[in-house]
């Protein structure tokens, strides 16, 4: 039996995880106690002729604060116990999760009053550490819309079976900051600019012209190698330490042109031969 735990902090969009698993009839239960999830998947078990052999499972700091520091315990007895058990969390930056409560009027369930809703956050982020430390799959959703936080849960959890790898490249800007998920971060900063060339600006690393540009640097073709021939090398040594999950992002100033270029290069390279391989690219807020 597949279990996916879903955490995350409060208006990251741990709901809407829950409801996308729903809709890929997964038997969802959001706010369990750590200690019924196994009866809980036993009961299913029994009743699998009836009800999906997947179960997702919602945990937080809502109602269980003194039993958060346990959960690392907690889970490897789950994992014991022959389940296939992942930990998905979502997280934002402070100030998106502040906006999205300024524009829903939520209450912030650490907000008892008399704490500030920063300083509820803040807590919350504390409390739910030792779970982010098991997390198999952090996905960060500052930069994220609903539909395309279903449809990136759909590809790396649904699609993808327990026993394989996902494979996720990234692109992105460094000057918007460095994505939070990334388990690899790679800067190709140093390669020649299509922005300094006035009819590329206005394109990005998925227009012909960029590409061609790009494709007669040496130091891109350099560069491509080089990553190709660290992952190739290493992605075999993640699959047999069982990781479920591998994010490799690549960051250039805008995350509009050269990232953009390497990362569809990378992914298309190594779509060749390994199943589950995605793209995403975070500033032109398209994934395939």
């Amino acid at each position: 039996m597949r279990v996916i735990i879903v955490s995350g902090l409060s208006g990251s969009g741990k709901t809407i995880a829950l409801q996308t698993l729903e809709d890929l009839d997964y038997y969802c239960v959001d706010n369990l106690p750590f200690k019924l999830i196994l009866p809980l998947a036993r009961e299913i078990l029994s009743a699998s002729d009836i009800l999906p052999p997947t179960v997702a499972v919602g945990v937080d700091a809502r109602n269980f604060i003194d039993e958060l520091h346990r959960f690392p315990a907690a889970l490897a007895e789950l994992r014991a116990s022959d389940l296939s058990v992942e930990v998905l969390f979502l997280q934002a930056d402070d100030e998106i999760l502040l906006k999205r409560y300024s524009e829903t009027r939520r209450r912030h369930p650490l907000d008892l009053g008399s704490v500030p809703l920063r300083e509820a956050i803040r807590q919350e982020r504390s409390l739910l550490e030792p779970i982010v430390a098991c997390a198999d799959l952090i996905v960060d959703t500052s930069d994220t819309n609903v539909y395309q936080l279903r449809e990136l849960l759909r590809a790396r959890l649904h699609d993808t079976p327990p026993e394989a790898m996902s494979l996720l490249f990234e692109s992105f800007g460094f000057k918007n900051g460095v994505p939070a998920d990334a388990d690899f971060v790679f800067d190709v900063r140093s390669l020649p600019n299509p922005h300094w060339e006035p009819q590329l600006r206005s394109l990005t690393g998925l227009d012909r012209a960029v590409i061609e540009f790009l494709e007669s640097q040496p130091d891109v073709t350099a560069m491509i190698a080089g990553l190709r021939g660290f992952l190739a090398s290493w992605l075999p040594r993640f699959e047999a330490s069982e990781r479920s999950y591998l994010t490799v992002a690549i960051g250039c100033t805008g995350g509009q042109h050269r990232s953009v270029y390497i990362a569809e290069a990378l992914a298309r390279h190594f779509g060749e031969t390994r199943d589950f391989v995605m793209v995403r690219h975070r500033e032109l807020k398209l994934s395939v």
